[in-house]
């Protein structure tokens, strides 16, 4: 048996209703698809509605299980509340909800303007708090006995990384909220746990992060002491593990799953100090050009 094939037995989600918010491409499509594969009914949300109904048309195709895309910013409550009213009117209950939605820049932080910063701390710090406050109140007030929150973290998280500030800032903000609420909340049957996953390339994410021949300049797997990085599929069975009713017992925990890359050298980004100043201004005119198509 190998690593990248499908870790639970059949059926492992049936019944389960999941919320994956960024779930239209990338990690967050591969997570949704293997839930839907286990038996679980989802609902996808982003703010590209086009990519979310190709997404849940093609999943549905392939796994015969039922796919709601929403269109939603995280960073706005009342668009996080309408979410959880359509998921409501469309199947009935919420069980899980994995924040996953996410937005990144590599930088030199004195390059970034105030806006840039501001935009990753509303996306996944704001996002996150917005999507747990809404999902959790309800699942308070309706008093349901058994429910999920599932957060994508970083493993800069806990160590910190240069070039990477506001995500790195805003990720030790989710952590620190699925630890504290994991306490509070669990006399409420809401169980809150955490994925820290090292370098999962995906075209889109890693295309703007790393743009050109920079991804290859900057080898990711050459950190990594299992010298690789991670497959999909890798991730996408931690998760499912940690949304099945097989992790009861884990309440505020991180698992990290980067084959031992921050033990080697803390700060997943640090690496990018060999860039020169010049460097830096070519880099941030690929960025922006790849930010237009």
């Amino acid at each position: 048996m190998k690593y990248t094939e499908k870790m639970l037995r059949d059926d492992a989600l049936k019944g389960k209703i999941i919320v994956i918010t960024g779930g239209g491409s990338g990690l967050g499509k591969a997570m949704t698809r293997y839930f839907m594969e286990l038996g679980a009914k989802v609902a996808i949300t982003s703010r590209n509605l086009d990519k979310l109904k190709s997404t849940a048309q093609e999943l549905e195709a392939e796994t015969g299980s039922t796919c709601l895309p929403v269109q939603c910013d995280v960073r706005h409550y009342e668009q996080v509340e309408s979410v959880l009213e359509k998921v409501l009117n469309h199947y009935g209950r919420v069980d899980v909800l994995l924040n996953n939605a996410a937005g990144n820049f590599i930088s030199p932080t004195e390059r970034l303007s105030a806006n840039a910063f501001d935009t990753i701390i509303d996306i996944v710090l704001k996002g996150s708090k917005n999507c747990t406050l809404a999902f959790g109140k309800h699942w308070i007030k309706s008093k349901q006995e058994e429910s999920k929150v599932l957060n994508i973290v970083t493993t800069y998280a806990w160590t910190g990384s240069g070039y990477v500030v506001p995500s790195a800032a805003a990720k030790a903000g989710v952590l620190a909220m699925t630890r504290s609420l994991a306490v509070e909340w669990a006399k409420y049957g809401i169980q809150f746990n955490a994925i820290a996953p090292g370098p999962f390339p995906t075209k889109g994410a890693w295309d703007r992060l790393l743009p050109g021949n920079l991804k290859d300049k900057f080898d990711m797997a050459k950190k990594v002491p299992l010298n690789r990085v991670g497959e999909h599929q890798e991730l996408a069975n931690l998760a499912a593990y940690l949304v099945s009713d097989f992790s009861a017992y884990i309440n505020g925990e991180v698992i990290t799953i980067d084959g031992g890359e921050w033990l080697k050298g803390a700060g997943e980004f640090n690496l990018l100090e060999d860039i020169p100043q010049e460097m830096w201004d070519q880099l941030e005119a690929m960025i922006r050009a790849t930010k237009k198509k």
